[in-house]
């Protein structure tokens, strides 16, 4: 793969690289020979990103050309959003208080070349700021208040590096490009390459190590290649065609961010970020259930001066959600008027509004499977023992969660399938699990899930590898379309 550097003036390139082009921005742009070249390694080392700059357009038109920018388009407008920067300073803030804590004064800059500072001491930080945004020469700002904060980051003109620096510059780049040529100059022989995001210390990940096993194999058969990555890859999501989140989602986490760049990148995604978005918030969910009129357990949105009256009203036990709740945390269920109380005290801590919901005590909850607005599979998930939950966070080993059983989709109630449908429906056509709960034949959706549970032996009992298959060829067929090659 030919690799080469992009700058405005070629002239005023301070640094040589062996065995790498530098091509100045107006060339690459203009000369249409290098729209013949296949699978080029393009850095984009302009002076400026802004919007509609000889920078933006490099790396917009080398994605165009089916070559690979660094930065992308989606890490440039990710650079420019104090929001981005804010989502990975809470995410790495540990990091940064680690690496920062010496400092004395309430502004500190670190300079990022290909994911190195001169001072060892920063090598940590650097990485991970390099694996956020991936751009060659980086410039961080940190400011501290109560604690130290990423306030902006930037792109740093090879012409503005301190000759000082050219030295470690030229080592910290020839010995990314030896990695990087190892990496992308093997074969590919697969007709696509699939991602699937996994955290290996995730205590109950949407899927267990068997049925990612099952989805690994299902992708081969259909030609595909697969890797497991984690959160410290999310730079190089330009190397897929496709990715598959398999590990608990939330908006404010590296899992959004991980589908909101690989969209940008023109990857199929499963969890895709809109979903993501809308059903990771019981607000919208509550509100989007009552707007359309699908039976639901009667909600109300809770703010910290609400009146109590209006809440009591749902009578008691009732049950309090925080509107990011997953997995029964963030979930508690009061009995009487003091613990409402108490529970609004603590979970208020957390967001400015709950959500308040009546209880309605079932043996099993119903799961329904949905996938491009089509039944995938269906389970009675009961709850755990002695509890009111499928998931008893107090408790240990089996005693923790309740027994699944996976049923055919034929001999489900047709009203708890065709609710399921209807309020999926309003998500997307995405990978979907509709709780439900029916009482006196009567179906009431409790959450729509964006990253289902599939697990070996549980969601697969009916269908088998068929299921694994089924979520591959809809990968396929998202690719296709994105790609323009689908002539269904």
């Amino acid at each position: 793969m030919r690799t080469i550097i992009v700058v405005n003036k070629p002239s005023r390139w301070p640094l040589h690289i062996p065995g790498v082009d530098i091509v100045s921005a107006k060339d690459y742009l203009m000369r249409g020979d290098f729209g013949e070249y296949k699978g080029m390694w393009v850095f984009n080392m302009c002076r400026s990103y802004k919007y509609q700059s000889f920078g933006y357009y490099v790396s917009l038109l080398a994605e165009a050309r089916g070559h690979r920018p660094s930065p992308s388009v989606a890490t440039i407008l990710d650079m420019r959003s104090p929001a981005v920067a804010k989502v990975i300073s809470e995410e790495i803030e540990t990091l940064i208080e680690k690496s920062l804590a010496p400092i004395k004064s309430d502004k500190f800059t670190l300079s990022v070349y290909f994911g190195k500072n001169l001072a060892r001491r920063y090598d940590r930080l650097a990485a991970r700021l390099f694996q956020a945004f991936h751009v060659p020469f980086l410039q961080a700002q940190f400011t501290k208040g109560k604690q130290w904060s990423l306030q902006s980051v930037g792109p740093i003109a090879g012409e503005d590096i301190p000759e000082n620096h050219h030295a470690f510059v030229l080592e910290a780049a020839a010995a990314y490009f030896a990695k990087s040529r190892i990496r992308v100059l093997k074969p590919k022989r697969t007709r696509y390459d699939l991602a699937i995001l996994v955290n290996p210390n995730e205590v109950s990940p949407p899927s267990d190590e068997k049925a990612l096993r099952k989805f690994a194999k299902a992708a081969e058969r259909e030609d595909y290649g697969v890797e497991l990555i984690g959160k410290e890859d999310y730079s190089r999501l330009s190397e897929f065609d496709a990715l598959f989140i398999r590990e608990t989602t939330a908006v404010n986490h590296h899992t959004f961010r991980f589908a909101r760049k690989a969209e940008a990148e023109g990857l199929a995604v499963i969890d895709d970020s809109e979903s993501i978005l809308k059903c990771a918030n019981k607000v919208f969910l509550a509100e989007l259930m009552e707007k359309r009129k699908i039976p639901a357990p009667k909600t109300i949105i809770v703010g910290k001066d609400s009146a109590r009256e209006q809440i009591i009203n749902l009578g008691f036990p009732m049950i309090l959600k925080r509107p990011d709740s997953f997995f029964s945390l963030g979930v508690v269920k009061v009995d009487n008027e003091a613990q409402l109380e108490e529970q609004f005290a603590e979970l208020f801590k957390f967001s400015d509004l709950l959500i308040a919901q009546e209880f309605m005590p079932t043996a099993f909850d119903w799961r329904v499977g949905i996938i491009d607005e089509e039944v995938l599979y269906v389970c009675r998930y009961h709850m755990a023992e002695g509890h009111w939950q499928i998931i008893n966070n107090t408790a240990e080993g089996d005693d923790r969660l309740g027994n699944s059983e996976c049923i055919p989709i034929h001999k489900a109630p047709r009203s708890i399938i065709s609710t399921a449908l209807r309020s999926a429906k309003l998500i997307g056509d995405g990978f979907y699990g509709v709780d439900v709960k029916e009482v006196g034949r009567q179906p009431y959706i409790v959450e729509i899930n964006d990253n289902p549970n599939v697990d070996a032996g549980v969601e697969d009992e009916i269908l088998g590898d068929r299921l694994y298959d089924t979520v591959i060829a809809s990968f396929t067929n998202r690719i296709k379309r994105i790609r323009g090659t689908d002539q269904s």
